[in-house]
């Protein structure tokens, strides 16, 4: 019985084997390719793990394309910030993902720089995929947690740290101060680090699992705050005549207040994105954060004052929809409008780094997300249907982050004690 179980299983091997085999002759042959039994050879190699019907010339590309930067990184710390290279190349990510990345990546130079700077058992220090266990993801963040204090206690050794990137990932404007970290950043940069090393296992290029036991944590977020309506329209009728450039940046953010699209879709209409449908006048646009993904077109009704607005800076602006200036700038202005024109009010905020509430002057906190939040919160409060809004604003249903800007404040609960009077 054994002896016919092993003869069962030889020819189940062999079978597969000869699959295989035949799948890629073929491929080599479709290709025009010399069939050579040292490329042979090295194909069944290289797909050994590989189902026949899913082996194509692709397929073995990418395989030959990993296998050579096994054997040009294994020994050395390439071998880490070259497999980093090959997941960006790989993944399709936003531009704004891969800078996210960059960053992180940066921030592992710098520990593994500063690892073999002073601790002496430690000298040659080198970050390897395959050898970087949960001890040292833990320490990384440990590290990453408590840069800022560690670069002002060692400024000399960090200033020749940040001078030794990795040419792949040297930024345009070299870093040259260490910010503080809170709760949520420390976050997101574990969830990108388990991607990345989730995606070396899924893909066999490591049997290596350093997340494995390390709990990601849960996003810290406090009560959301927003303008009101009569907030808004102080804003957006304050004479400013005398800063045209502060008028027209209060313009830019009074219209993001009104249509509730992200900064950087902001940035990106166009005339183009104005269409009227069913005689409505609406702005319409792919937001950035799908199109990687699944795209979602959203549309938005502009009520007359943004109407008027798109008509004010018509034809005006090269192109685009309004005069934007640079993100950083964006808000700097922003800031400043709101402190012009006396909206003062104190909001609650949750302190990024500490994690505490604090009260601010809503003046010292605002930016551009604010006007995001202005849309979805006044929306909400009148017509309380997140599925009506989330098509809006282009959340999904059920999204949890559209669960935060839904300020369920005294004036609603008292509509809604009062359903059961």
């Amino acid at each position: 019985m054994r002896e016919v179980q092993e003869a069962e299983q030889a020819k189940t091997a062999l079978d597969g084997f000869v699959s295989r085999l035949t799948a890629v002759c073929n491929t080599f042959t479709d290709r025009g390719e010399e069939v050579t039994h040292e490329a042979i050879e090295e194909a069944m190699d290289l797909t050994k793990d590989v189902t026949p019907a899913s082996i194509t010339w692709q397929v073995i590309q990418d395989l030959r394309m990993v296998e050579e930067t096994r054997k040009k990184t294994s020994e050395t710390e390439a071998d880490f910030f070259g497999w980093l290279d090959l997941f960006l190349q790989k993944k399709d990510l936003s531009d704004g993902r891969t800078r996210s990345y960059k960053v992180l990546f940066r921030m592992l130079k710098r520990y593994q720089s500063f690892v073999r700077e002073t601790d002496k058992e430690r000298k040659g220090f080198t970050l390897n995929v395959h050898t970087i266990d949960r001890e040292t993801i833990e320490d990384f963040f440990d590290y990453a947690a408590n840069e800022k204090e560690l670069s002002e206690e060692y400024p000399e050794l960090f200033r020749r740290i940040l001078a030794d990137y990795p040419v792949e990932f040297s930024p345009k404007h070299k870093t040259r101060v260490i910010d503080a970290r809170g709760h949520n950043i420390l976050r997101e940069r574990k969830k990108s680090l388990k991607a990345f090393f989730n995606w070396m296992y899924e893909n066999g290029y490591t049997d290596n699992r350093p997340f494995d036991g390390i709990k990601i944590g849960s996003e810290r977020y406090g009560t959301p705050y927003f303008l009101a309506l009569e907030e808004r329209n102080v804003i957006a009728d304050f004479d400013l005549s005398e800063n045209p450039h502060l008028e027209r940046q209060r313009d830019i953010f009074i219209f993001q207040c009104l249509t509730g699209c992200r900064v950087s879709d902001l940035l990106n209409l166009t005339a183009d994105n104005i269409v009227k449908k069913d005689g409505v006048l609406c702005v319409e646009y792919i937001p950035q954060k799908t199109t990687k993904s699944k795209p979602v077109v959203v549309t938005v009704p502009l009520n007359e004052r943004a109407r008027k607005l798109v008509v004010k800076y018509k034809d005006s602006c090269g192109g685009k929809l309004f005069p934007f200036i640079s993100s950083i700038n964006y808000n700097l202005a922003i800031k400043e409008v709101l402190t012009r024109c006396n909206v003062t009010r104190m909001v609650t905020t949750l302190n990024s780094l500490t994690g505490k509430e604090e009260q601010r002057p809503i003046n010292e906190v605002a930016s551009s997300h604010l006007a995001r939040r202005t849309f979805i919160g006044n929306l909400y409060r009148q017509v309380k249907d997140p599925n009506l809004i989330g098509k809006m604003s282009g959340h999904r249903e059920g999204s949890k982050a559209f669960l935060r800007y839904r300020d369920i404040d005294l004036d609603m609960m008292s509509e809604t004690v009062n359903l059961i009077d």
